[in-house]
C-alpha cells in the first residue's frame, strides 16, 4: 500500500476499491442506525414529562452528542469512501475532524457524570436528596460541554492539527507526526478526555456494586427474619439498582472496547512506532470507535422499561418489536391527560366560588351580606388549601412513578 500524491487534491491510498466500499458500507450502516436510534431516544425524552429527570437530562445528553456525532460523521465518510479519497477540502477536513472531537469527548465525558451522579445517589443517598436538580444538571452539562470544546479547539490554533487519517477518506488529529507539541498534545488529551474519565468510571462503579451487595445482603437477612411487606419492597428495590447497575457494566466495557483500539493507535504512534502502522491498522479502529453511538440507544434506551414504553406510545409502529402490549402504552399515554382533566376540573370549582363571592361583594351594603362573607372566605381558603394539597400529591405521584 502506497499514498499517492494528485495534483490539487488531497493524497489518495492505493487499496483495492472493495476495501473503500466495504469500509463505506460499515460506517453507513452505523450512521443510520445511530442517527435513528438517537432521535428516538430524543423524542421519546420531549414527548413524556415523566421522564425529563436530572438523572436522564445527563442520558439525553448523551443521546444528542451521539446523534450529532452520527450526522457530521457517517454521510461524510460513505461520500468518501465511494470517491475513494477526500473530496471536501482541507476547511471540510478540518471541521469534520473537529466535530467528530467534540461530539465523541462530550460522549465520554458524560459517561464520567452518569457514573459520579450515579455512584452518589446509590453510594451516598442521604447526602444526595435534593443536591441534583434540572437547573443544577443543566449547569454540569454547560461544563461538559466547554470542556469538550476546550480540548477540540488547540488544532486550530497549531497545537497539533487535523489532517486526513488512515485510508484518507476521514480526517482526525495529527497523531502520527513525531514532535514534541503533536505529542505533547496527544498525551494529554487521552490523559483527560480518556484514561481519568475511565478510572472515574471504574471507581464509581466498584463502589456501586459493593454498597448494592451489602444492601442486598442486608435487606434479605433482616427481611426473611421478620417477613415485613416494607423490606420486600426495600428487596425489589435493591434489585431494579442491581439490574441498572449491570446495564452501566455494559456501558462501560462497550465504551472501553469501542475506544481502546483508537487508543492503542495513536499511543503506538506516540512512542514512536509508527512506521508499523498502515492505513488499515489507522481506519478499523477509527470506524470502531464511531461505532460507539449506536451503543448506548440500545442500552439505555430500548432496555429500560419506561423508555421503551414512551417509544412505543409515540411510535405505535415499534410497540411490538419493543414487546410492549397496547394496555402499557394506553396506560402511559392516558397519566398526563387524566391529570390535566382533574387539575381542570378543580380549577373550575375554584373559579365558581370566586365568582359567587365576587356577586355577593358587590351587595356588601347589606349587613347580612357582610355577616356572610367570612364564611366564604373560610370556605375560599378551604379549597386552596385542598387544591394545593391536591397539587402537592399529583406532582409527588408524577415523580415517584
Amino acid at each position: 500500500m502506497t499514498v499517492q500524491d494528485v495534483p490539487g487534491a488531497f493524497p489518495t491510498v492505493d487499496v483495492p476499491d472493495h476495501a473503500h466500499y466495504t469500509i463505506g458500507v460499515v460506517i453507513l450502516i452505523v450512521g443510520i442506525t445511530g442517527t435513528l436510534g438517537n432521535f428516538l431516544v430524543i423524542y421519546a425524552f420531549c414527548r413524556s414529562r415523566s421522564l425529563q429527570t436530572p438523572a436522564n437530562i445527563f442520558i439525553i445528553n448523551l443521546a444528542i452528542s451521539d446523534f450529532l456525532m452520527s450526522i457530521t460523521q457517517s454521510p461524510v465518510f460513505f461520500t468518501n469512501s465511494l470517491h475513494k479519497r477526500w473530496i471536501f477540502g482541507e476547511k471540510g477536513c478540518e471541521l469534520y475532524a473537529f466535530c467528530g472531537a467534540l461530539f465523541g469527548i462530550t460522549s465520554m465525558i458524560t459517561l464520567m457524570v452518569i457514573a459520579l451522579d450515579r455512584y452518589f445517589v446509590i453510594t451516598k443517598p442521604l447526602a444526595s436528596v435534593g443536591v441534583t436538580s434540572k437547573k443544577k444538571a443543566l449547569i454540569i452539562l454547560v461544563g461538559v460541554w466547554l470542556y469538550s470544546l476546550a480540548w477540540s479547539l488547540p488544532p486550530f490554533f497549531g497545537w497539533s492539527a487535523y489532517v486526513p487519517e488512515g485510508l484518507l477518506t476521514s480526517c482526525s488529529w495529527d497523531y502520527m507526526t513525531f514532535t514534541p507539541s503533536v505529542r505533547a498534545y496527544t498525551m494529554l488529551l487521552f490523559c483527560f478526555v480518556f484514561f481519568i474519565p475511565l478510572i472515574a468510571i471504574i471507581y464509581s462503579y466498584v463502589f456501586i456494586f459493593e454498597a448494592i451487595k451489602k444492601a442486598n445482603k442486608s435487606v434479605q437477612t433482616f427481611g426473611c427474619k421478620h417477613g415485613n411487606k416494607e423490606f420486600q419492597k426495600q428487596y425489589q428495590r435493591m434489585k431494579n439498582e442491581w439490574k441498572m447497575a449491570k446495564i452501566a457494566l455494559i456501558v462501560i466495557l462497550l465504551y472501553v472496547i469501542s475506544w481502546s483500539p483508537y487508543s492503542v493507535v495513536a499511543l503506538v504512534a506516540f512512542a514512536g512506532y509508527s512506521q508499523v502502522l498502515t492505513p488499515f491498522t489507522n481506519s478499523i479502529p477509527a470506524v470502531i470507535a464511531k461505532a460507539s453511538v449506536i451503543h448506548n440507544p440500545i442500552i439505555y434506551a430500548i432496555t429500560h422499561p419506561k423508555y421503551r414504553t414512551a417509544i412505543a406510545t409515540y411510535v405505535p409502529c415499534l410497540g411490538s418489536l419493543l414487546r410492549v402490549s397496547p394496555k402499557d402504552s394506553r396506560s402511559f399515554s392516558s397519566y398526563p391527560s387524566s391529570r390535566r382533566a382533574t387539575v381542570t376540573s378543580q380549577s373550575s370549582d375554584i373559579s365558581g366560588l370566586q365568582k359567587e363571592k365576587r356577586q355577593l361583594s358587590s351587595l356588601s351594603d347589606s349587613e347580612s351580606v357582610r355577616e356572610t362573607l367570612p364564611s366564604f372566605k373560610v370556605v375560599d381558603s378551604l379549597d386552596e388549601m385542598h387544591y394545593g394539597a391536591y397539587y402537592k400529591s399529583s406532582r409527588e405521584s408524577r415523580w415517584t412513578k
